[in-house]
């Protein structure tokens, strides 16, 4: 038997003042995204801007259904959404923001698992770390340099 270390690591920032400027506009923009959310049964808002190698910023929100399982994350939408548009074009960064209609979000909200996995597709695709940062609507902001980081044994074409 074997065992094997796996070693995330992460950057915490303790509010958007200690992000650069151009990464606090993304945040920014990840904010104005999550207020067209659709979201009446959850009442949890999510918001996503991701910014591509040509300078092209794109946004998503949660998009929910009263058929639960037809609904879409904020993750999903923003990322299809530069797939659709643009093909060839890598993703650089992520930034997704939550809040709740029942209580303050007061900790950073990473992908869900469904998410992950998209955002693992699109990074193995272009062979480029996306970097991911993720918060609540209020406190620290967490920064992962690749969904390698929250996803360590993801699964993709090389398994097929």
């Amino acid at each position: 038997m074997n065992e094997i270390k796996v070693i995330s690591k992460f950057t915490i920032y303790e509010n958007s003042n200690e992000l650069n400027s151009f990464d606090k506009k993304l945040l920014l923009k990840a904010f104005e995204a999550k207020k067209n959310a659709y979201a009446p049964y959850s009442k949890f808002s999510v918001g996503v801007s991701l910014i591509l190698e040509n300078g092209r910023v794109i946004l998503g929100n949660n998009q929910e259904n009263a058929a639960y399982p037809s609904g879409i994350c904020a993750e999903r939408v923003a990322i299809w959404n530069a797939a659709s548009q643009y093909p060839e074009i890598k993703i650089q960064k992520i930034f997704i923001c939550a809040s709740s209609q029942t209580r303050t979000v007061d900790k950073p909200i990473p992908p869900c698992g469904a998410c992950r996995q998209s955002i693992a597709e699109y990074e193995t695709k272009q062979a480029e770390n996306i970097e991911i940062f993720f918060t609540g609507e209020t406190g620290k902001i967490i920064k992962a340099n690749s969904i390698g980081d929250l996803l360590p044994f993801s699964f993709n074409n090389s398994l097929l």
